[in-house]
This record gives structure tokens, sequence and C-alpha cells, in this order.
């Protein structure tokens, strides 16, 4: 009994000491980012703002260049995760399900981007894109964004076609299942764990991503994170708004993971992630 006891406190304590890092890693920045999006003023060493108001927010709402980055993050994260998602189920499954010479060569080629800092793919494309009149376009920012996510998107599918059972599909074919019946009733229904968890991120992935659109669409095409860099920047430094930026860009991610959560277990998610 004594050993339970203690069994349960030890649970307790650390269900409390996670609970905490929690509030402090999460908690309290997003309280702070909060705070900062409706004060009045706010200056040290006052622990809360002197005032509170939600002219920032009403500036946002009536500012015309951030309500077209709400747009623009908008439409360029569903076209982005839509045609990811389009390019990169054919490529996974072709490394999951078939072998071929210099297989392993082309896995870390397309791993490849993963490994070299964003800023420099942004930098050496956008010459490129330039050159070819895609700079400063929402379709360059789209190619540029489609490029970025594509790598895990490949590997999370890949992962998730790589643990569909070979020994099922040869029995519905040896059933008399066509192909068209093998991929409606045994390879779409056993692959939206990992569809769903490759969606999941790259439209996390395309909605927060700055390096690479910062230097192929500004000044012209601007997202919520483009807009939130230039609030934060040199003298045009504005915390309040920067901050209503913030919670903005961070809503449609809170939003996903919600619903995500709702619709997949953990241990589900976990395999649809894959080993990465």
């Amino acid at each position: 009994m004594k050993q339970v006891g203690s069994s349960r406190s030890r649970g307790l304590l650390l269900s409390l000491a996670a609970l905490v890092c929690v509030l402090l890693m999460l908690g309290l920045p997003f309280g702070i980012i909060a705070l900062w999006s409706v004060s009045d003023g706010w200056f040290p060493p006052s622990l809360l703002p002197d005032g509170f108001t939600a002219r920032h927010w009403l500036m946002f709402l009536n500012d015309p260049s951030l309500r077209s980055a709400v747009v623009n993050s908008l439409v360029i994260t569903f076209v982005v995760t839509l045609a990811t998602m389009i390019i990169a189920m054919p490529t996974a499954w072709a490394l999951a399900r078939y072998s071929f010479p210099l297989k392993k060569v082309v896995e870390v080629f397309v791993l490849a981007p993963l490994i070299v800092p964003g800023i420099v793919v942004a930098v050496g494309l956008g010459r490129v894109f330039l050159k070819l009149d895609l700079a400063y376009t929402m379709l360059g920012v789209i190619i540029i964004q489609v490029a970025g996510v594509l790598p895990m998107t490949i590997r999370i599918l890949a992962s998730g076609f790589e643990a569909i059972p070979s020994d099922l599909i040869a029995a519905a074919r040896t059933l008399g299942a066509n192909r068209i019946a093998v991929v409606r009733h045994i390879l779409v229904p056993l692959s939206i764990p990992a569809m769903l968890a490759a969606g999941l991120l790259s439209f996390i992935g395309s909605f927060e991503e700055f390096e690479r659109t910062f230097i192929v669409g500004a000044p012209i095409v601007h997202t919520l994170t483009t807009r939130l860099y230039i609030n934060l920047s040199g003298a045009g430094l504005v915390v309040p708004v920067a901050s209503v930026v913030c919670l903005i860009l961070l809503l449609p991610v809170f939003l996903v993971f919600m619903l995500t959560s709702r619709i997949m277990r953990d241990d589900v998610m976990a395999a649809g992630m894959g080993k990465l």
C-alpha cells in the first residue's frame, strides 16, 4: 500500500511539474502577447499594462495591408498544401513500395533541402526567379514554399505508405479486387493518417514560412510573417500591433491542431509521422 501511495505521489508531482513547464513555456509567452495586443502603454517595472484598449485590433482590422496579408497567407497556404500533396504522393509511393537503382541516393536528394538553411535556398532561387520573372509574384512565393515543405511531406507519406502490409494488398487482388477497389478500400483508408499528418505539417510550414517568402515576395507580396517582421524591425517597431499579428498567426495553427486531435488518436498521428 505504501508503494502504491508513493507511486501516486510521484506521479502527481511529475504531472504538476509538467503542467508548470507547459505554463512557463507556452502559457506565459502567449499571455504576454495577448496583454501586449490590448495594452495602452506598458513600461517597466509594471507587471501589467498601464491601461487596456482595443485600438490595436481596430488598427489591424482597418489596415488594408494587413488584411491583404491575411488573405495572401490563407490563399498561398491552401494552394501550397494542395500542390505539395499532389506532387508528394506519387514520389512517396515510389520510394516506399518500389526498389530501383540508386534509391538511397534519391532519398538523400529528396531530404537534402532540409539540411540546407532556408535563407541559403531562398537567396539561390531568388536570383533564378528574377531571371524567370517569378520574383515578387504570388506564383513565385507558392513555388518556393512548395520547395520548402515538399521534402518533409514526402518523408511522412513514404513512412505511412511503408506501413501498409503488402500481404493485405496481395490478398485483395487474389480475391478478385481490381486496382480501383484496392485503392478505394485498402490504400486510401490505411493512408489517411499519413496524409493528414503530412497535410497538417505542410499547412503549418507554409503558413509560418518567412525566409523564402520575404526574399522572393517582399515588398510586393506580403504574408502575415513578413508583416510581423516589418512591425518588429527598425524604427517601425510597433509591439502591440505585432502582438495582434502574432495572435492572428497562431490562430489557424491552433485550430488545425484542435481539429486534428479530435479526428485522430495520438498513436495514429505518431504512425503517420513515421521515422523522420
